[in-house]
């Protein structure tokens, strides 16, 4: 809709759109989605989900640190990105509501990404090594257990 038009749709129902610095805003001066603006967001989003992984799956000579670094940093920014093109929050929408729910979440996620590292480094230090020579040593030190055919069982 224009802003030379008379602000009433056909049925009489008033439309809240109204153009501001030039982008057309919706109700309560809320920007309106644009096929744009999601295309841009999908766009990033699909840089930031194959870059760490061709970090992880591609041969990087990088320390295995900065992979994990630069694999959160990318993380976060997707955050952003969804945030921002996707759920469309900024700073003026419902008096800071969203702002203090955004907060949270981000407290939230924080402790989860935290709790998740912690546990998979603990996983990985009190792993059993599994080098070929000490598979086989474990494996000739079982006990070998008797195999019986199905028939016939023992009381």
């Amino acid at each position: 809709m224009s802003s030379s038009s008379s602000g009433s749709r056909a049925g009489g129902h008033h439309d809240e759109s109204v153009f501001v610095h030039g982008t057309e805003q919706g109700p309560a001066g809320l920007p309106h989605a644009t096929r744009k603006g999601y295309m841009t967001g999908f766009v990033l989003s699909v840089i930031l989900t194959v870059v760490p992984f061709w970090l992880v799956i591609g041969e990087v000579s990088l320390h295995k640190f900065t992979i994990v670094l630069l694999i959160l940093g990318f993380g976060v920014v997707q955050i952003f990105v969804h945030v921002v093109y996707f759920l469309h929050m900024n700073s003026q929408s419902e008096q800071g509501w969203n702002l203090m729910a955004f907060l949270f979440t981000l407290i939230l996620v924080i402790i989860a990404l935290a709790g998740s590292i912690w546990i998979m480094f603990n996983m990985n230090l009190n792993m059993m090594p599994m080098s070929p020579s000490y598979s086989e040593e474990a494996r000739a030190d079982m006990p070998e257990i008797p195999l019986q055919p199905h028939g016939e069982r023992k009381h």
